[in-house]
């Protein structure tokens, strides 16, 4: 049975929410539009985060460690429930100094922050991984994620960027996912599946890819879970899950 969520945590998210520049954070999420884009997407932004919390709730053990790649506003109502309810130690990293500021300021009076550096450098190991559309991110990876979304142009695809741009992708899949400790769950987009089930097939570990998906409102990436470390009987059956048409 899923758990829910406690009234406490609840009422910890919408404080967050509430207290949120949004004029500031239009800025640095649209290049034009940002008052109407939080306008429409700021209640789905908590509803769909608080029903993903709870179906996290239930996957993480109690005083674990979580890293967080590229954590946003999307990413509060996990990250206070990771922190309120399982008393977890949230690392959450986030690249864009003027983001962190924001969302630092909202969650002042609460037991996590966000960090402005790349989640690489994050020290110790972590029983949950959250890496969601940071290995197809448009702004750092504009050849990858072209093709990644089927929206690539082959009159200008430029391949020797791509090439690029893959070893970046490889490169931080590895940095991150070698922080997992084992057995461990990695949240993540379905799109970015082949760079994890990659990784695991790589260094012969075993995993599984849960069969359904979860929608979310900002960047609208349907995600799922992927099981690291575990054998089972269905383990490394992913190549369902990890095909580009799931």
């Amino acid at each position: 049975m899923q758990r829910r969520l406690q009234a406490h945590t609840k009422r910890a998210i919408a404080q967050i929410f509430s207290q949120l520049d949004y004029a500031a954070l239009g800025a640095i999420y649209c290049d034009e539009g940002g008052e109407a884009f939080w306008r429409d997407r700021r209640g789905p932004c908590q509803t769909l985060g608080l029903k993903l919390a709870e179906v996290l709730l239930a996957r993480l053990p109690p005083q674990g460690r979580s890293l967080y790649v590229g954590a946003g506003v999307a990413e509060i109502p996990i990250l206070a429930m990771e922190a309120l309810e399982l008393q977890q130690t949230v690392a959450a990293y986030n690249l864009r100094s003027e983001e962190v500021l924001v969302l630092n300021q909202a969650c002042a009076a609460h037991s996590f922050q966000f960090v402005c550096a790349d989640a690489c450098s994050a020290e110790g190991s972590f029983d949950h991984l959250w890496i969601v559309s940071a290995l197809n991110d448009p702004e750092r990876f504009p050849e990858l994620s072209s093709l990644s979304y089927g929206r690539a142009n082959p009159t200008t695809f430029d391949p020797a960027a791509f090439e690029q741009e893959r070893k970046a992708v490889l490169a931080l899949t590895d940095a991150c996912l070698s922080k997992l400790s084992l057995p461990g769950l990695v949240t993540t987009s379905i799109e970015e599946i082949p760079w994890i089930t990659d990784w695991c097939l790589k260094n012969n570990i075993a995993c599984l890819v849960e069969e359904e998906d979860y929608p979310t409102a900002i960047v609208e990436d349907p995600i799922c879970f992927i099981r690291v470390g575990t054998e089972t009987s269905e383990s490394r059956k992913v190549g369902k899950s990890a095909s580009p048409g799931r």
